[in-house]
């Protein structure tokens, strides 16, 4: 099943990173968020990936055809340097596909890009490429099978230190407190997508917007409950939460490692 993975955006609110990388490309530990996602896919038997460019996608072209296996898998050097051994790869039987698709484009202009690259696909995959979870994919899967939507995603909790508030018709405070998050679910960015999905998006429409809610008004839009690990990389104190949990080893999204705690 091929995975769509939207890689153009300005990543704004991550400044300190995406103005000279793109967000896709922002390390968590030693490798880019881009790849520990693609990481995850890959887990799933999900190894054919199609890149949506836009923003400094030029860095992201590069990355992967300039891509050292060495540099985060054990290998063996001799011979003075001209023979190496690798002891395991990373990417090897994956499948990448780069798409140029407009530096101010939307979501839904992306996809549409992208098209023909997944036109032969009953079902794909989708994601924003910013956040990365411990999601049961294959779970998700079956409940988009079984309630047989033509689009689906991960509703996740949503971890902030925002505060509610209530207030009487006098304005003042009644009640206030910190949003639960099993009260308040968003997006969380892990889309299954039928091929019918390219007949409810019209030209410069962004894809949360009118698609889906035409999608909704025919109960073809569907969202997968999840409770467990979720986390986007959206500000700078995003990546210092990513980089402290992979430096304690404590990487729940790394589903395919034996050595993850909580995974």
């Amino acid at each position: 099943m091929k995975v769509v993975l939207f890689c153009g955006g300005l990543g704004t609110r991550l400044r300190e990173h995406s103005d000279t990388i793109p967000k896709p490309l922002v390390n968590i530990g030693y490798r880019p968020i881009i790849w520990h996602l693609m990481r995850y896919y890959a887990h799933f038997g999900h190894k054919d990936f199609v890149l949506a460019l836009g923003y400094r996608g030029d860095l992201i072209r590069d990355y992967f055809l300039h891509y050292n296996e060495a540099m985060t898998n054990d290998f063996t050097l001799s011979e003075g340097g001209r023979k190496r051994e690798l002891h395991s790869s990373d990417i090897d039987d994956w499948k990448i596909t780069f798409v140029e698709t407009g530096l101010h484009s939307n979501i839904g202009q992306r996809l549409l890009r992208v098209r023909k690259y997944v036109e032969n696909e009953p079902v794909f995959l989708a994601n924003y490429s910013d956040g990365l979870s411990d999601l049961p994919l294959n779970d998700l899967l079956a409940d988009f099978e079984r309630k047989q939507a033509v689009a689906s995603f991960a509703a996740v909790q949503s971890w902030h230190s925002f505060h509610s508030v209530e207030t009487g018709p006098d304005g003042f405070v009644s009640t206030m407190g910190p949003v639960r998050g099993d009260q308040f679910l968003i997006n969380g960015g892990f889309f299954a997508l039928r091929n019918q999905i390219f007949d409810y998006v019209q030209e410069g429409e962004e894809l949360v917007e009118q698609p889906f809610h035409r999608l909704i008004e025919q109960r073809k839009l569907a969202a997968y409950r999840y409770s467990g690990f979720w986390q986007a990389m959206d500000t700078f104190k995003d990546k210092i939460t990513f980089d402290r949990m992979e430096a304690k080893g404590n990487c729940p999204w790394a589903v395919w490692s034996k050595q993850t705690k909580g995974g």
